[in-house]
């Protein structure tokens, strides 16, 4: 997804703990197989790698505020550092964004070695019933290919078209868009195109694309609990929407390093993995001139080319898989990140330059350093006070809420047990938020993510959803909660604030604390009515 459509997450202050797989064992145990993984652990220095090196690189995107979700290491195969900024945790799924591209890649992959299709076929073959009245000569020469490496000859992403498009056929919202260039001469980052290749998977098999990469791909990789958003008529969204573990990111790009080949069989074709992570056009993006950025080393089938000769798939606000196949090293990321060329600086300045050919002597200070660094990961936590005179007078009181957009008629918070049930009523009845105080408490809500992302689509069936949420008195007035729906990028802020039988209530959602932008939806104001 293109650069500016980043923001920047802002520091809230110090938080709770969450260890990471490794980082919970004795060192003797690091070179033990987690169970059910795939992947097995090692040492650092028994691979070729300095732990140093990690433990600058983990110190140097703290530093700079690049607000990491979750990180593993993958060196020959084995991982050799993982962790996970708390209240993330190794069992969660994240949003992946724009790296389910790389995904989608795969499935056309394995769908041109079935025979289904070939990367020269044309677009409108595909979808007859979903033409324009009158078809041009780009839009007829459009070929999978052209999906695939971002050059359809649109003169701008078409996504936005299809998503606000009153027409809910977005096949047929995307064939109707004018063509500008040249098929292949023209390269646009384009998730719309990458929805057509989920498209095109589904017209093909009857399969949706979740389904039909779930016996060839995920079950091989031993990937349980997948999921992946959907268009208005059911189609996986393709470009975006993929929710994954971090490990199984990590285990993605070893599958790639290993040329398609996974316990001795093959998955996917190893001259698909060649041409998808080549570089098939010249990308843009980026700010820097092309020997500094990342986004001007050329682009594949859904994969970027990066420089010292790597390629990755990533995604918004920083979800990364990284391939180094020189290197022999994969690495996983997730985060909630302006800066994703940051991110890569810090890879190439201290992770690349910690590796050697050959095992290294054993390093145990580095070692036990960067244990204890694992061990004692997490995002910033907002710490004030405990309690207020404010909240026994409050508590377990009704406000009833102005007349808003948001339909929300009533709000309460009850403090006991050292948290606080935030209660919120509207027109689709009661949802119920509990927090720790000055810690994280988790749980589960269906209080609705969409206003809090970067796409408004949806994961089918899904009504609830996991959060951690915590809250503290930032004055004698203010209740100030910070809820991060952990199996996605983001987060919110939710400020209540009392004077006397008055309450307002301030959504400020993180993309807006990013972007240094103002929260869309209103203030609220109520009145204490019990």
């Amino acid at each position: 997804m293109d650069i500016n459509r980043r923001e920047f997450l802002g520091k809230i202050g110090l938080g709770a703990l969450q260890v990471g797989l490794i980082s919970q064992m004795p060192l003797s145990s690091w070179a033990s197989s987690a169970a059910n993984t795939g992947l097995p652990r090692s040492l650092p220095e028994a691979q070729g790698v300095s732990s140093k090196g990690i433990l600058d690189f983990v110190n140097a995107v703290e530093t700079k505020n690049l607000n990491l979700h979750s990180l593993i290491v993958v060196r020959h195969g084995n991982i050799v550092a993982e962790g996970w900024w708390g209240p993330y945790a190794p069992e969660l799924k994240h949003t992946l964004y724009s790296l389910s591209k790389s995904f989608t890649s795969t499935a056309i992959g394995l769908a041109v070695a079935e025979g289904k299709l070939k990367v020269e076929d044309r677009v409108v073959s595909f979808f007859p019933k979903d033409l324009p009245a009158t078809i041009s000569p780009n839009l007829a020469a459009m070929r999978v290919k052209d999906l695939l490496t971002m050059s359809t000859g649109h003169d701008t992403d078409s996504t936005p078209s299809l998503r606000n498009s009153q027409e809910t056929n977005w096949v047929k919202s995307f064939l109707a868009l004018p063509v500008e260039h040249e098929p292949g001469t023209f390269f646009v980052y384009n998730s719309g195109a990458t929805y057509m290749l989920s498209a095109i998977i589904q017209k093909l098999t009857g399969e949706n694309l979740l389904t039909y990469l779930t016996p060839r791909l995920f079950k091989p990789l031993n990937i349980v609990g997948a999921d992946w958003e959907v268009d208005p008529n059911g189609i996986n969204t393709g470009g975006w929407g993929l929710r994954l573990k971090t490990e199984d990111i990590a285990k993605f790009g070893q599958l790639l390093i290993q040329k398609g080949m996974w316990n001795g069989k093959r998955l996917v074709a190893e001259n698909w993995i060649k041409d998808a992570t080549s570089s098939q056009v010249q990308s843009k993006g980026g700010s820097r001139k092309k020997e500094e950025n990342d986004w001007l080393q050329g682009y594949g089938y859904q994969f970027w080319r990066c420089r010292h000769d790597a390629f990755r798939g990533d995604g918004a606000y920083g979800q990364y898989c990284i391939v180094l196949p020189k290197e022999d090293l994969v690495i996983a990321i997730t985060s909630e990140t302006a800066d994703m060329q940051g991110i890569l600086d810090q890879v190439w300045d201290h992770i690349l330059p910690s590796l050697k050919t050959s095992v290294i002597a054993a390093d145990k200070p580095g070692q036990a350093q960067l244990k204890q660094k694992l061990s004692t990961l997490a995002l910033p936590l907002m710490k004030g006070k405990t309690t207020s005179e404010v909240a026994g007078k409050v508590s377990g009181k009704i406000y009833a809420i102005g007349e808003n957009k948001l339909s929300i008629s009533n709000i309460s918070l009850t403090f006991k047990d050292g948290g606080c049930d935030f209660k919120i009523r509207d027109d689709k009845g009661e949802h119920v938020v509990s927090c720790g105080i000055n810690k994280w408490k988790e749980g589960i809500t269906d209080i609705s993510t969409l206003p809090l992302k970067l796409t408004q689509t949806i994961i089918p069936g899904e009504t609830k959803t996991k959060i951690a949420a915590s809250g503290t008195w930032t004055d004698d007035n203010t209740f100030e909660m910070t809820w991060r729906f952990i199996e996605t990028a983001h987060y919110e802020i939710v400020k209540c604030r009392f004077d006397k039988g008055d309450m307002e209530t301030e959504f400020l959602r993180s993309l807006a604390i990013l972007g240094n932008t103002k929260d869309a939806r209103p203030v609220l104001k109520g009145k204490l009515v019990s």
